[in-house]
């Protein structure tokens, strides 16, 4: 099934998306550089019963900045597979449309020569049609081009035969020009691929003149993208071949890699072939409208090499995304670093995504870092925003490599996510197509992640480039109706560690989110938890309304002067805010009527002898004073002066308030004045056991 609605909401899972969780292998010889010299299956093309090369998150990437409309030009079509000449102009080929030159023919394929920069291109369409390549399967297929190599002035592109209705590919083959695009030959008794098997082909993208030595090849089965009508099996897998670059159009020649648990190696069967890269993810499962759902995310791409980066990206796209992975190897390990989600349709003029999506070498910038995607929308499409996008169209995208250098904020009130620092603002999706309000210092105004959805998860976040430590997040909410704009249930902090999203321990918030719409519009609650260092923070939960979706003002970062949990109240399955030093038994009474306030308290018991405490480390800033209070109930058997509330950094006791039996609980105070250096303090509440049953019942611990 994919279109309509199914029958059931999906759950909430807080966590990161589905993928599986292996990968193909690693960098044989140290390979980073170019060469110098299990998806299921139906008809007969299913891949590899085993295999290990499944996606996982990406450690490299730290942020990832991607336009959500692009820069055309004057031509006409879609795909535009393209590769760098050695004479330096870009060499190119679209589907269904004139090409560089609007005043000539409409044709399935179209070979155009491409000169200038980004905002300044300028084309001539070179070959059209059956002068390209043949359409072997008969009625019912045309030509569409689906990758292209130069390999110095030569030029090799590869052609496939497309279902009208897109839906299956059944057979391909690679195409040569040895005079710039004007005419072409291939073998003319059969095609180099058929029976549905790697018959979606790209190459490796490695720059001006191409490879030194092997072409790569990367290649799909059954359909160039989701099989709407499940025609063929949606491709999940992504194979690869390698090829002397001197005989691209020898298929005897053509090796597959067939590499396992780390170990790359390559076969000329075809039957051999191991996949590099698995990845199972379904988007948009569930829709409230009729446009395409559950979608795969494998689809017809690119892979470009990044030099200064020593890393390949791998460009996909589901109908609502764009996908990005990314890999120091050829063969992998591939790794997910990013789903740029335009939303569903209808799209704008100022938001749209795309298909075919590209990284043409030649418009890489000297940083290393910026590039430009080229993907299209077909007027046929749901996207709803005309023709404005069917050409040679490109947009922005920066890719920062993460650091691996130690955190190093400072305990105070300064947002962490203001623009100067780097951050990048992530979301599920967005319905103006930009989250600057996030982080604008305004918490009137409003953005929300309708997209026609019945989504299980909303998001609102950021990522940096580096770690920092956060313990707090101010979310202000936006525009609140009967469709959405609030998180049903009590909405949660995430934070990125080694690439993953994990949940954050011992979570408050203040004030108490009420899990509906009464939530309100432009309030704001502040999300505490124990300091973490991270490189990504995000307020998840599940989308409240008729229409799944929540909606935001603003959202700040910081890495406050604060007591975290200090009710015993918070909940998070991640690290605890207190931590136990001694031997006696411990824990949380959780609704059974011992708190001071609120419905929980915390408690040390023991018959024992010896120091026992609750602990909680809490970032200052030096030389300020503040005053720590607690609330504690202590039992009959404990002596005057056993009990100990206090503030120590290190070894060093700041300040301390010793007490013994009480008949309820005790309020407790303790000032202090940091000292110079300082910017972490332990805060304590413990006793000294004498040896007979002793207990003491804790709440409320407070800073100011």
């Amino acid at each position: 099934m994919k279109h309509g609605a199914l029958l059931a909401v999906l759950p909430l899972v807080f966590g990161s998306a589905a993928l599986l969780t292996s990968s193909s292998g690693s960098a044989v010889n140290g390979l980073a550089a170019p060469l110098s010299s299990s998806g299921s299956g139906a008809g007969g093309f299913a891949a590899p019963a085993s295999s290990s090369a499944s996606s996982s998150a990406s450690t490299f990437v730290g942020t990832t900045t991607v336009e959500t409309k692009g820069i055309p030009s004057a031509s006409d079509g879609d795909l535009w597979p393209s590769c760098w000449a050695g004479n330096g102009n870009l060499y190119t080929a679209n589907g269904d449309g004139k090409g560089f030159s609007l005043d000539g023919d409409f044709a399935d394929v179209a070979v155009s020569e491409v000169r200038g920069d980004v905002g300044n291109l300028s084309g001539t369409t070179v070959a059209r049609g059956e002068q390209v390549g043949p359409v072997w399967s008969g009625a019912g297929y045309n030509r569409k081009p689906t990758g292209m190599v130069c390999v110095g002035d030569t030029l090799y592109l590869a052609v496939q035969d497309l279902a009208l209705d897109f839906n299956d590919v059944p057979a391909a083959t690679i195409v040569k020009s040895t005079d710039h695009g004007r005419t072409w030959t291939w073998d003319r008794r059969k095609p180099m691929f058929a029976d549905h098997i790697f018959t979606t082909i790209w190459f490796a993208d490695f720059g001006k003149g191409g490879p030194d030595g092997y072409v790569y090849a990367y290649g799909l089965d059954g359909n160039w993208r989701d099989s709407f009508d499940d025609t063929v099996a949606d491709p999940q897998s992504v194979f690869l071949a390698r090829v002397p670059k001197t005989k691209v159009q020898d298929r005897g020649a053509w090796e597959f890699f067939a590499g396992d648990g780390g170990k790359p190696s390559w076969s000329h069967k075809l039957k051999d072939r191991r996949p590099v890269l698995t990845d199972q993810r379904r988007l948009y499962p569930q829709t409230y409208g009729t446009n395409a759902s559950n979608l795969s995310v494998i689809s017809q791409g690119g892979v470009t090499y990044l030099p200064q980066q020593k890393r390949y990206v791998y460009t996909s796209w589901t109908e609502y995304t764009f996908e990005f992975y990314e890999s120091p190897t050829p063969w992998g390990p591939w790794k997910h670093f990013l789903s740029k989600d335009f939303s569903g349709y209808p799209w704008t003029t100022s938001k749209y995504g795309g298909y075919g999506v590209t990284i043409p070498s030649k418009f890489l910038e000297p940083d290393g870092r910026t590039m430009y995607l080229q993907a299209n929308v077909c007027p046929c499409g749901g996207g709803g925003i005309g023709t404005s996008v069917y050409n040679f169209n490109l947009r922005k995208m920066v890719l920062t490599p993460s650091s691996n250098a130690p955190a190093t904020d400072v305990p105070g009130d300064t947002n962490l996510a203001a623009p100067s620092t780097g951050v990048v603002a992530i979301s599920k999706s967005s319905h103006s197509g930009s989250l600057a309000l996030l982080n604008d210092g305004a918490t009137t105004g409003s953005e929300n992640d309708f997209d026609d959805e019945v989504k299980g998860a909303s998001w609102w976040g950021y990522t940096w480039p580096a770690k920092h430590k956060v313990n707090r997040v101010d979310f202000t909410s936006g525009a609140v109706s009967a469709q959405g704009g609030y998180f049903t249930g009590r909405p949660r902090v995430q934070v990125k560690q080694d690439g993953a999203w994990v949940e954050v321990g011992s979570q408050s918030v203040e004030p108490a989110y009420p899990g509906e719409a009464t939530a309100g519009a432009n309030t704001t609650y502040r999300l505490t938890f124990p300091a973490v260092e991270t490189d990504g923070v995000r307020v998840i939960g599940l989308p409240g309304g008729t229409r799944s979706f929540t909606s935001i003002a603003e959202l700040a970062v910081r890495y406050a002067v604060q007591l975290a949990d200090g009710g015993f109240e918070a909940t998070g399955s991640g690290k605890p805010a207190w931590v136990f030093e001694g031997t006696a038994a411990n824990g949380v009474d959780r609704g059974l009527g011992f708190a001071h306030s609120g419905a929980n308290n915390g408690w040390i018991r023991t018959s024992g002898t010896g120091w026992s405490a609750l602990t909680q480390l809490i970032p200052v800033e030096p030389g300020t004073t503040y005053k720590f209070t607690s609330w504690i109930n202590a039992s009959a058997a404990l002596p005057a002066g056993a009990g100990r509330f206090g503030v120590r950094a290190g070894s060093q006791v700041l300040g301390e308030e010793s007490y013994g039996a009480s008949s309820g609980y005790v309020r407790h105070e303790v000032t202090v004045t940091v000292p110079p250096g300082v910017q972490a303090i332990t805060l304590y509440a413990g006793f000294t056991a004498p040896g007979a049953d002793t207990f003491i019942q804790v709440d409320d611990f407070a800073v100011a």
